[in-house]
């Protein structure tokens, strides 16, 4: 079975459970996948995130409800997963531009463009690329790499990782962190390890180097990790890294043959070869 049909079985099972308590990891197991990287792949090939879906979904329906029935307004509050009648709201007129009382008495159709109907994931397999052009992945198998980073914390939600990585090399490089890493056993390279995955979509991204120390002595806020050998797929940056590592997971994976195993996502940046507008970077993704 392929991504677009895993994702479209976790769809299902959301529209299932549309009046239900929100729950990410039943979503995600019923595609097969951990939370995170259902998050992650959901994002990138939508754009947007599961819980906006979701919450868009339940505002669409809950419009429906208003229109096509007499039922009191706490009572499609409470049915479309909201615990009191403030806040749906609020959050029904942050959405369509109104309070459910006058979309009522207006009896008007809502606007086209605000309709979340139910996603039928198939529709995205000729949707994917855009104008951005890609090269393919180079396949290599890897031993394991020691590193030692400095821990900073992101999430997938709203692209904040998107927007944060790179002001975290920034941090990394300016304020000398590097020089807090023993026995520095490539310094010209700077490694991106995104690990620590967590249900909500916060992860930990560490920016540090390789070591030769297996015992070192961390300072405070340092981590050391070991980056496992296996099968990584290895893209070459060629302008934003920000553009290649949508396009990973929005397209050449669902479209490829391969599946994500365990293991972090890398990246390593040639820092002197390096500008902020034309990067020297690898990114790695542990397939199978």
């Amino acid at each position: 079975m392929d991504h677009y049909s895993q994702i479209q079985r976790a769809i299902g099972y959301l529209e299932e459970h549309l009046q239900d308590e929100f729950n990410m990891r039943e979503a995600a197991a019923a595609a097969g996948f951990s939370a995170f990287h259902f998050q992650r792949l959901f994002q990138a090939i939508t754009g947007f995130t599961v819980l906006e879906y979701v919450r868009k979904r339940r505002l669409t329906e809950a419009a429906r409800q208003l229109l096509s029935s007499a039922d009191g307004i706490l009572h499609v509050a409470l049915k479309w997963g909201y615990h009191s009648q403030e806040a749906f709201t609020r959050a029904f007129t942050v959405h369509w531009g109104t309070t459910p009382a006058r979309f009522r008495k207006l009896n008007e159709q809502p606007a086209s463009a605000k309709i979340q109907q139910s996603i039928d994931f198939n529709d995205y397999r000729t949707r994917l690329g855009g104008g951005f052009i890609m090269n393919k992945p180079r396949l290599v198998t890897m031993k394991a790499i020691q590193i030692i980073g400095y821990a900073y914390h992101t999430n997938l939600n709203n692209d904040q990782h998107y927007n944060e990585i790179p002001g975290f090399y920034h941090d990394f490089g300016s304020e000398h962190k590097f020089m807090n890493i023993p026995e520095r056993a490539c310094p010209d390279l700077a490694y991106g390890v995104a690990c620590q995955f967590e249900d909500d979509g916060a992860f930990t991204f560490l920016v540090g180097e390789e070591t030769s120390s297996d015992k070192a002595l961390l300072q405070p806020g340092y981590t050391a990790f070991e980056i496992p050998g296996g099968l990584y797929a290895e893209f070459t940056v060629d302008g934003s890294g920000q553009d290649i590592r949508k396009m990973i997971y929005g397209s050449w994976l669902p479209q490829s043959n391969y599946e994500r195993r365990e293991g972090p996502d890398f990246e390593i940046t040639d820092v002197w070869k390096s500008t902020p507008e034309q990067l020297d970077m690898k990114i790695y993704i542990p397939v199978k």
